[in-house]
């Protein structure tokens, strides 16, 4: 099982991605996070900026399919997509996102 966190400009956004991430079955379950305020440097510039975090739960086999669709409707030039491995977790939970995605 993977966590994907993605941050992007605004809910709406957000919402198009979870919505054709599950339609797709890339993944079981997207969480929206809104108003966060992000600091970073863009072509060397101080950016600082409202986002929306984006939290997947997927299977490892997914991602590269989920990194492909979100890059199809992300409007960042580098959209911030990570997978992090999860190896520990309820079994059921566990069970029921790899179940959700093999569809």
């Amino acid at each position: 099982m993977i966590l994907c966190i993605l941050t992007v400009d605004k809910e709406e956004t957000a919402e198009k991605i979870v919505n054709a991430l599950l339609d797709d079955h890339l993944i079981a379950c997207g969480n929206i996070i809104p108003n966060v305020k992000s600091y970073f440097y863009w072509n060397n510039e101080k950016q600082i900026t409202d986002e929306v975090i984006v939290l997947l739960k997927t299977d490892k086999s997914k991602f590269p399919d989920l990194v492909k669709k979100v890059k199809e409707l992300h409007p960042y030039e580098l959209p911030e997509i990570i997978g992090i491995p999860i190896n520990y977790g309820l079994p059921d939970y566990i069970k029921w996102v790899m179940d959700s995605v093999k569809i």
